[in-house]
């Protein structure tokens, strides 16, 4: 996996800074010093909650869950949203540029789909590791998606002392956020029905620019954009 990646490989664990870490367990990102770790699992904690929960009630009705459409999630991360969606039935096409945060995905993913109670869902999860723009122009040359689905990354605000520290190994690893304006360009190129957009319940619009409708929550909201080629249904 270090291979596929182009991850170096480290005889020893480095004295500062974030690294990841593969044992028994699986791939982690660890940070030096510290004794937290982040690593993908589709089979417990808030994953398992969302999926028995009912936790993407929002997100089902922002994609439309009942028509069944198709997914591109372009900005994949650690691959939650993207389980929701698919634990709603959904076929998602996944992508992750950053090679260690694609690394983690693709573990989870690999261990999901040894799990007995969630291989289905991991198996209607696809993985494109890359530029999400590039990738997302050449497979709508072959077949555009219903949705396209955004989360850039934003910063949280009033989380608990876990997740404000996963976020923080995160935030430092990934960097600079993508460039908003041409993911969402891109993803209205493509996109057939709509684009949906996650945002923080009073965070700003996606490049400055207002969406078409929205659906809000307690903490979270989903900006909706028109595609520049729309498809209708039975075309």
């Amino acid at each position: 996996m270090a291979q596929q990646f182009q991850l170096p490989i480290l005889s020893d664990l480095p004295d500062s800074g974030e690294y990841l870490l593969a044992d028994a367990e699986g791939v982690s990102l660890c940070r030096a010093g510290e004794k937290g770790r982040v690593r993908v699992d589709f089979g417990g904690g808030a994953a398992q909650y969302r999926r028995t929960k009912g936790g993407g009630e929002l997100i089902a009705k922002a994609v439309n869950h009942t028509t069944k459409p198709t997914v591109w999630d372009g900005t994949g991360g650690l691959g939650r949203d993207s389980f929701v969606l698919a634990s709603l039935g959904l076929n998602v096409h996944t992508f992750e540029q950053h090679p260690a945060v694609a690394c983690l995905l693709a573990d989870g993913l690999e261990r999901a789909l040894q799990e007995p109670e969630i291989q289905d869902i991991a198996r209607r999860m696809t993985f494109h590791y890359g530029n999400a723009v590039e990738l997302m122009r050449e497979l709508a040359a072959q077949s555009r998606p219903d949705i396209v689905y955004l989360d850039p990354m934003y910063p949280e605000r009033q989380k608990s002392a876990a997740v404000k520290k996963e976020m923080a190994y995160f935030h430092s690893v990934v960097g600079a956020a993508q460039e908003e304006a041409e993911l969402l360009a891109a993803a209205r190129a493509v996109a057939k029905k709509r684009v949906v957009v996650k945002r923080p319940r009073l965070g700003e619009f996606l490049n400055g620019e207002k969406p078409a409708y929205q659906y809000t929550g307690k903490s979270t909201r989903f900006d909706v954009y028109l595609p520049d080629y729309p498809v209708k249904d039975g075309e």
